[in-house]
């Protein structure tokens, strides 16, 4: 990747030196899909980064929905914030366990209620242990802080906005999930979902996006991704996965070469597959 941002994406090197900052916060945000029986939680607190928070993906969310992990309210996600001891001017660093795998969405969202100040952990969990770098299974000492949010609206697009995307072709729909789910030849994850892709949707599998290592490819590398699958650059993108999960990986890409007009549809397949 290079050159470290601290509002998209840090190397674990830039983590070892800053996690003394006094305003640094780092966080957990592992998950797994269904059916790999994993609970990361359970993991977290065997071992993790030190001083990581846990964020709970499918707790902070909407609870009014059946989706999974929807956006929650502005008023649910500060008091969970808060309570995680992260607040206004803080440095936040997300990591997960996968590599990049599920903290982009917790960046995003982070994004999304206007937190600018916030990277994600480039090769995450695996390259820290791989580099033999200190872990710890103590749980955090935390004050509540102050917190105050600014939604971003425009971050987020909703099922009737992605319809209308799909039949008019101004804004393009680029779906992160691997080829054969996206031509339905493979099953969903989650039962009760019907096999395919939304109509006039471009596939980008966000796995095209890592190295094998687990980290992000290089600027130019995404640039020639990005456009292989078919994006042109200059015009809006909503990015979309299973459900809304790796979308962000898409989404994280998009902002480090440059693009300005994203966003991510929330519901996704999930919501997509289930009409």
């Amino acid at each position: 990747m290079g050159k470290d941002d601290p509002t998209k994406l840090v190397s674990t090197e830039w983590l070892a030196e800053h996690i003394q900052d006094p305003d640094l916060r780092v966080i957990d945000a592992s998950w797994y899909l269904p059916g790999e029986n994993r609970e990361p939680y359970e993991e977290y607190k065997t071992s993790h980064i030190p001083g990581a928070r846990f964020f709970d993906i499918d707790e902070i969310a909407d609870k009014d929905t059946d989706l999974p992990h929807m956006v929650p309210s502005q008023e649910f996600f500060v008091t969970r914030v808060k309570r995680m001891g992260i607040g206004d001017g803080h440095q936040i660093v997300v990591y997960d366990t996968a590599g990049i795998f599920s903290s982009p969405r917790v960046w995003w969202l982070f994004k999304l209620m206007g937190h600018k100040d916030i990277a994600v952990l480039d090769g995450g969990y695996p390259k820290w242990l791989n580099e033999g770098r200190e872990v710890e299974d103590m749980m955090p000492l935390v004050q509540e802080r102050h917190y105050i949010v600014r939604k971003l609206a425009q971050m987020v697009t909703t099922f009737t906005e992605v319809q209308t995307a799909s039949d008019e072709g101004e804004v393009q729909i680029l779906d992160a999930r691997s080829s054969s789910r996206f031509k339905g030849l493979a099953p969903e994850p989650r039962s009760g979902l019907r096999a395919g892709n939304i109509p006039n949707s471009l596939n980008l599998p966000f796995t095209n996006l890592l190295q094998q290592n687990g980290t992000m490819k290089a600027k130019a590398d995404l640039t020639d991704a990005i456009q292989k699958s078919g994006i042109d650059l200059d015009k809006p993108v909503i990015t979309t996965c299973g459900s809304g999960i790796t979308a962000a990986i898409l989404y994280l890409a998009l902002d480090i070469v440059g693009h300005k007009n994203i966003s991510l549809y929330d519901g996704s397949w999930a919501e997509w597959g289930s009409r």
